[in-house]
C-alpha cells in the first residue's frame, strides 16, 4: 500500500512538472534568456545613449546633479515597492495559484480574485506614495545639499508619478514572467529610453532647460512601460477588476505577498538608504561628483543588464516551480550553471573595461559640456565600480534562489550587512578619494553581500552549490582574462597613436574596436581549446538556431 502511495505521489509530481513545462538544462536557461537578453542589451544601449544625451545637454554641472537627484527619488521608491519587492513576493505566490490551476480548473476564479485584489491594493498604495512624494519633495531634496534646490524640487515633482506607472508595470511583468513570457517586459524600458531621448531633443527648446524636457520624457516613458504590457496580460486570459479595499486587504494571496514583502522592504530600504547616503555624501564632495557616479554606474549597468538581469528574471519563475515541486537537484544545477555563465561573461568584461575605461568614457560622453575634468571624475569612479560587476551580477542571480523558496528574510539580512559595510566605507573614504571612495565602498559591500548570500544558501541541505568547482571555474576565467589582456595592453597605445588627429569617433573608436576584437578573439580561442562547457553550450544553441 505504501509503495502504491509513493508511486501515485511520484506520478503526480511528474504530471505537474510536465504541465508547467519546466526547462531542464543550462542550455535551456540560455535559450529562454536569449530574447530577453537581446532586448535588455538594446535597452541598456539606449540607456547609455540617454546618458550621452544628458552629458551633451547637462555635462557634470549643478543642473545635471539636480536631474540625477530628482530622478533618484522616484527610482528609489520604485526599487523599494515595485521591482525590488512586488516582483520577488508576487511571482512565487502567483506561481502557487497557477500550479493549483493545473491540478484543479475551478481554481481559476481564485487566481482572478487574487490578481484583482493585488491590482487594487497596489494602485491605492502607490497613489498615496506619489501624492506624498510630490508634497514632501522640498524636504527630501534638502537632504542632498544640491545647489539648484528649487529646480531639483520641480524636477522631482514632474517625475514622481513615474513611481505609480512603473509599479503597475512591475505587477504586469510579474504576471507575464510567471507565464514564461518575457518579451513585453523587455520592450518596456526600451520605450522609456526612446521617449526620454526624443523629449530631450524636441522639448528642450520649449522648456526653461533640457533637464525639464528629460523629466517630462521620464513621466511619459513610465506610463508607456505599464501600457505596453497590459494587453499581453489580458491576452493570456489574466483579467482583473477593481475591488473594495477591505476585500483586497483580506485576500489570502495579498496577505501572503505582504508577509513576504515586509522583510524584503527592510532589506531594500537598507539598499536604497545606501544610495541616498552615498548620493548625499557625493553631493557634499563637490560639483559633478554625483553626476560622475551616475555616468559610471550607467556604463556598469550596460554590462550588467545584458545577461545578469535577464538570467535572474528568467530564473525566478523556474526556480519557484522547482522549489514548489521539490525538484532540488534540478534547482541546484540551474543555479550553479547560472553562476558559471555570469562569471564567464562579467570577468572578461571587467578586465577589458579596466584597460580601456578612459577610451570608453571619452568616446561615449565627452562633449563641450563633458570636459576633461568630467572625464577624470567619471574614470575615477568607473575604475572602482567595475571590479564589483561580478559580485553585483551574482547577487542578481543568487537572490532569486531565496525568493523562489519564499524566503525573503535571508536576502534582507544580507542586504543590511552590506548596507553597514557600504555606509561605513563611503563615510571614511569620501573625504580623501571623493567619488572613487564611494565607488569602492559599493564594490566592497557587493562582495560582502555575495559571500553572506552563499553562506545562507548553504544552510538548506537540499541545495548543492558545488562551491569548490565554482570557485575553480571563476579563477580559471580570471586567468584566461589576464592572458587575453596582455596583447591589448601593448597594442592599445600603438593604435591610439596611429589614429591620432582624426575625429573623436575614429581616433578613439577605431582603436577601441580593434582592441575589443583582439580581446574577444583570444578569449573565444582559449575557451574553445579548453572545451569550456558553458561556452560549448552557447555555441550549440547558436548552431541549432542556424539549422532551424
Amino acid at each position: 500500500m505504501e509503495k502504491m502511495t509513493d508511486i501515485a505521489e511520484e506520478s503526480q509530481k511528474v504530471t505537474v512538472t510536465k504541465s508547467i513545462n519546466i526547462p531542464q538544462s543550462a542550455e535551456s536557461l540560455v535559450r529562454h534568456g536569449t530574447t530577453l537578453s537581446l532586448l535588455t542589451l538594446i535597452s541598456r544601449i539606449l540607456g547609455l545613449v540617454r546618458e550621452m544625451v544628458k552629458a551633451r545637454f547637462l555635462g557634470t554641472t549643478a543642473l545635471s546633479d539636480a536631474f540625477s537627484v530628482a530622478f533618484l527619488l522616484p527610482n528609489l521608491f520604485r526599487r523599494l515597492f515595485a521591482e525590488g519587492s512586488i516582483s520577488v513576493a508576487f511571482i512565487p505566490t502567483f506561481k502557487e495559484y497557477l500550479l493549483e490551476e493545473n491540478r484543479e480548473k475551478a481554481q481559476q476564479a481564485a487566481t482572478r480574485e487574487f490578481l484583482s485584489c493585488m491590482f487594487t491594493f497596489l494602485t491605492f498604495f502607490v497613489t498615496l506614495m506619489v501624492m506624498a512624494g510630490i508634497l514632501a519633495a522640498p524636504f527630501l531634496v534638502r537632504i542632498f545639499g544640491i545647489e539648484e534646490f528649487d529646480e531639483t524640487v520641480l524636477l522631482t515633482r514632474i517625475m514622481f508619478p513615474f513611481l505609480g506607472f512603473i509599479s503597475l508595470a512591475a505587477l504586469f511583468q510579474g504576471v507575464l514572467n510567471s507565464l514564461h513570457i518575457f518579451t513585453p517586459s523587455g520592450l518596456a524600458p526600451i520605450l522609456l529610453n526612446i521617449v526620454t531621448i526624443l523629449c530631450a531633443y524636441f522639448l528642450s527648446p520649449c522648456t526653461a532647460n533640457p533637464a525639464r524636457a528629460m523629466a517630462i520624457g521620464i513621466f511619459i516613458g513610465g506610463f508607456l512601460e505599464a501600457a505596453i504590457q497590459l494587453p499581453f496580460v489580458i491576452k493570456k486570459g489574466q483579467t482583473f477588476f477593481i475591488t473594495g479595499l477591505k476585500r483586497a486587504f483580506n485576500n489570502p494571496g495579498v496577505r501572503k505577498v505582504l508577509r513576504l514583502i515586509s522583510p524584503t522592504i527592510i532589506g531594500m530600504a537598507a539598499y536604497q538608504i545606501n544610495d541616498l547616503v552615498s548620493t548625499a555624501l557625493a553631493g557634499r564632495a563637490g560639483e559633478g561628483v554625483v553626476s560622475s557616479l551616475q555616468y559610471s554606474l550607467r556604463l556598469q549597468e550596460l554590462f550588467l543588464g545584458v545577461f545578469a538581469v535577464s538570467i535572474g528574471t528568467v530564473m525566478l519563475p523556474n526556480l519557484a516551480e522547482y522549489a514548489k515541486t521539490s525538484q532540488w537537484e534540478i534547482y541546484s544545477k540551474r543555479l550553479v550553471s547560472s553562476i558559471k555563465i555570469i562569471a564567464l561573461i562579467t570577468i572578461p568584461v571587467t578586465f577589458f573595461s579596466l584597460l580601456e575605461g578612459q577610451a570608453l568614457i571619452r568616446l561615449l560622453f565627452q562633449s563641450r559640456s563633458f570636459d576633461e575634468q568630467s572625464v577624470a571624475l567619471t574614470l575615477a569612479a568607473f575604475t572602482f565600480h567595475m571590479p564589483g560587476l561580478l559580485f553585483i551580477a551574482l547577487n542578481r542571480v543568487i537572490a532569486p534562489a531565496f525568493y523562489a523558496q519564499s524566503d525573503t528574510k535571508s536576502p534582507t539580512v544580507a542586504g543590511i550587512i552590506s548596507f553597514a559595510v557600504n555606509i561605513t566605507l563611503a563615510a571614511v573614504l569620501v573625504g580623501p578619494f571623493r567619488g572613487a571612495g564611494i565607488a569602492f565602498a559599493l564594490t566592497a559591500a557587493s562582495a560582502v553581500n555575495t559571500v553572506v548570500l552563499i553562506a545562507f544558501l548553504k544552510r538548506n541541505p537540499n541545495i548543492d552549490l558545488g562551491i569548490a568547482p565554482s570557485v575553480f571555474y571563476i579563477l580559471k576565467i580570471i586567468f584566461l582574462s589576464v592572458i587575453a589582456s596582455v596583447p591589448v595592453f601593448f597594442i592599445s597605445p600603438v593604435l591610439r597613436e596611429m589614429f591620432a588627429g582624426l575625429s573623436r569617433v575614429f581616433s578613439i573608436g577605431a582603436p577601441l574596436l580593434v582592441c575589443a576584437a583582439v580581446y574577444l578573439l583570444l578569449g573565444i580561442v582559449m575557451l574553445a581549446i579548453i572545451k569550456d562547457e558553458n561556452f560549448t553550450g552557447i555555441v550549440n544553441i547558436i548552431k541549432k538556431r542556424k539549422n532551424k
